[in-house]
């Protein structure tokens, strides 16, 4: 790249917004800045939101962004803002809204023009430099877009007013119905939709491309525990296999890429999200619970081991993706060509290209050219089993080999150039971390992940927390900013609420009821029910949107019903569960149009449904039979069970936090279970057994 005057970008933190800050674009972050210049210069705004690691973002840049003609006649006839999507979240779903009311679709990069007021009058996402094969290329439109604005201005202002006015009543639409609280009929509507889409054939569900969609197994588990319905534990168990088989998962540093382009798992978009690996680790986890199978387990492991290595911190927070491309080109990271791997392997080349599928040619085409690229995606054609009794090895053996190949080529492959690595820390997206830290510390009673969770906590509480329960949403190159979104308070509570029934720490609890009342007073709809996505004292926009839909990861929505349903369980708090009927009655008309696009508020409401379990642990934290009886609950899969910890040397705390505590005692000096089941309260036992039972273990 030429040596080039930075532009206002240089000044902002994100990693987006800095990959820009050299274009010749006269870019502008959001804010009033922007907009005064569009109205003293009467220009419209042309707003473009992405993200760090969005490949159609950088090939949008290179063709027209690092193009100085198209950098002038963008400064000639638009203000030009860049937004990245993950530090404003808000502004991405409300013009991603308007993207899908004009165009029925959307997608990255978001591509708005504004009056400068705000209102969009025209949006898509990719634009190629110049038009061609029947698409408008970003020249022709932006000289489309200026003479419709200098000559024809009022048409113009009155299809953004039109605009508005649908999203509007399409919004008004949706929050009008709510009534009755879903029952089981949305549980069963939604096992039946999945299991319409279910590939029996590939595992997962639809066709290319195919994204691992974690909650979707999350919910068939919680199906599979409330109706003991024996497929939904059979989609989970392919799907969960061919994911690990497939080239999706990174078979040499461990972790999934973003989605497969393909429908059977080979082929990935080679980006690493956090919030992916957070999801499929959860889904792993439980399902080692509810089956017992050790390569669930491990694949687990591995997903926690990636983000320690390559997405954490040396505070112990976790960063936000690593890039799809290096050196411009996808993928060259993480593909192979077979003369490498004789370089790096030797001997045991011919091995690992046998059960790793690789080729001579490569094993994968070329996009472009549809011939073979040279280039190999590790990738398993049959399970370790089959191929260790092909090869005539016994399984450990083969695997012992293949690890010791896989530490090599890691090596190797570390003294490449890296994908960029996107070091936002998201409050959001760490909270989704650190309940599934906490979820594998309690199933596979590994204090490691314990202490990983707890040390994320407390960072993030540290750091991004403000008086009174409020939160921020970003820290990046040790600046936090940005006021906390819906998303910010529902999962970090998620998180907290996990580590809490991990490690029995009350100041857990207490942080996340605190954020959740937060949550509560400053985001509730008191009229529709279900939470904003923005506070009541955020920024100003020109609509206040509620996000109900679970798409990439589960809403804000549904994880807040998830958090208020188990908090109101923990504490015996009344008022989280008043706020959770009223976002369930909000949510109920949604589920009659298509309830598997709200996966994870069912996994809310089948554990509700499922004769929902409270068990308080009444004795000595350390003493031995409080931890048997706390060991039992957690190496069952229970889903619906919430536990406390009721320690004497702690009564006043956890009393206080749970009043129903105060009479829940040890029997005879020996640790007790307290256990109430689909509201009925059994006697306390000491027996593990015994609790087991009461619980339907």
């Amino acid at each position: 790249m030429e040596d080039r005057k930075p532009n206002r970008l240089i000044h902002e933190k994100s990693p987006y917004l800095q990959q820009h800050a050299h274009n010749p674009v006269d870019w502008h972050p959001w804010g009033e800045a922007a907009f005064a210049l569009a109205r003293a210069e009467d220009k419209p705004i042309f707003l473009s939101i992405g993200y760090s690691t969005c490949h159609w973002c950088h090939v949008m840049e290179r063709e027209s962004f690092e193009d100085a003609d198209i950098a002038a006649l963008l400064r000639a006839t638009v203000v030009a803002v860049k937004v990245d999507r993950e530090e404003r979240p808000d502004l991405d779903t409300l013009y991603m809204a308007f993207c899908q009311a004009l165009t029925g679709r959307g997608g990255w990069p978001l591509t708005v023009f504004l009056t400068p007021d705000g209102q969009p009058f025209f949006a898509g996402t990719y634009f190629p430099k110049e038009s061609g094969y029947g698409r408008t290329g970003l020249r022709e439109l932006l000289q489309r877009v200026h003479m419709a604005w200098t000559s024809n201005r009022q048409a113009v202002i009155g299809n953004a007013t039109q605009i508005l006015d649908a999203v509007r009543e399409q919004m008004a639409a949706k929050a009008s119905g709510a009534d009755a609280a879903p029952t089981e009929a949305a549980l069963e509507a939604g096992r039946a939709q999945l299991t319409a889409i279910f590939d029996a054939q590939h595992g997962g569900f639809g066709g290319a491309p195919k994204f691992p969609s974690p909650h979707n197994l999350l919910f068939l588990l919680r199906e599979y525990r409330r109706t003991g319905d024996a497929d939904c534990l059979a989609m989970v168990r392919a799907s969960l296999d061919a994911m690990r088989r497939g080239g999706v998962y990174d078979h040499v540093g461990l972790g999934f890429h973003r989605y497969a382009t393909d429908a059977h798992w080979f082929l990935p978009h080679f980006e690493k999200m956090l919030y992916d690996q957070a999801l499929a680790a959860m889904a792993y986890t439980e399902a080692f619970l509810a089956t017992g199978e050790a390569a669930f387990k491990q694949t687990a492991l591995e997903i926690f081991e990636y983000v320690r290595r390559d997405l954490t911190s040396p505070e112990g927070l976790f960063y936000s993706a690593e890039d799809a491309d290096s050196e411009g080109i996808e993928g060259k990271f993480y593909v192979w060509s077979a003369d490498e791997l004789r370089a790096m392997l030797g001997q045991e080349a011919a091995l690992f290209m046998a059960v790793y599928g690789a080729a001579e040619d490569g094993n994968f085409h070329d996009e472009a050219t549809g011939e073979r690229s040279g280039g190999n995606i590790p990738f398993l054609p049959q399970a370790l089993d089959a191929a260790a009794a092909g090869a005539g090895l016994d399984a450990a053996g083969l695997a012992e080999r293949l690890e010791r190949c896989r530490l090599i080529l890691l090596a190797a492959r570390e003294k490449r150039v890296r994908p960029l690595r996107d070091d936002k820390v998201l409050t959001d997206i760490n909270g989704l971390m650190i309940a599934a830290l906490a979820k594998a510390a309690r199933a596979f009673d590994d204090e490691e992940l314990a202490g990983r969770a707890r040390r994320a906590a407390d960072g993030l509480l540290e750091r991004l927390s403000l008086p009174g329960g409020r939160l921020l949403h970003r820290l990046c190159q040790g600046e936090a900013a940005i006021p906390g979104m819906l998303d910010d308070y529902a999962f970090l509570a998620w998180g907290l609420t996990e580590l809490y029934q991990t490690v029995f720490d009350t100041a857990y609890l207490g942080q996340a009821a605190t954020l959740s009342k937060a949550m509560r007073d400053h985001f509730a709809d008191a009229d529709a029910g279900g939470f904003f996505l923005t506070p009541d004292d955020g920024e100003a926009l020109l609509l206040r949107q509620k996000v109900f839909y679970d798409a990439a990861i589960p809403s804000g929505n549904s994880v807040a019903f998830f958090v208020l349903t188990t908090l109101y369980r923990l504490t015996g708090d009344t008022s989280f569960k008043e706020y959770a009927d009223a976002l369930a009655r909000a949510v109920g008309p949604r589920l009659a149009e298509h309830a598997a696009g709200y996966a994870f508020f069912l996994c809310g409401l089948s554990q509700l449904l499922a004769k929902a379990s409270e068990v308080t642990i009444a004795g000595d934290p350390d003493s031995p039979d409080t931890q048997a009886l706390a060991r039992a609950v957690f190496s069952h899969y229970l889903p619906e069970t919430a536990v406390v910890l009721r320690p004497d040397d702690a009564e006043p705390v956890i009393v206080a936090l749970a009043p129903f505590t105060r009479y829940q005692l040890p029997l005879a000096g020996r640790a007790a279970a307290h256990v109430c089941r689909g509201g009925s309260c059994q006697p306390p036992t000491a027996d593990v057994e015994t609790m087991l039972k009461l619980l339907g273990a």
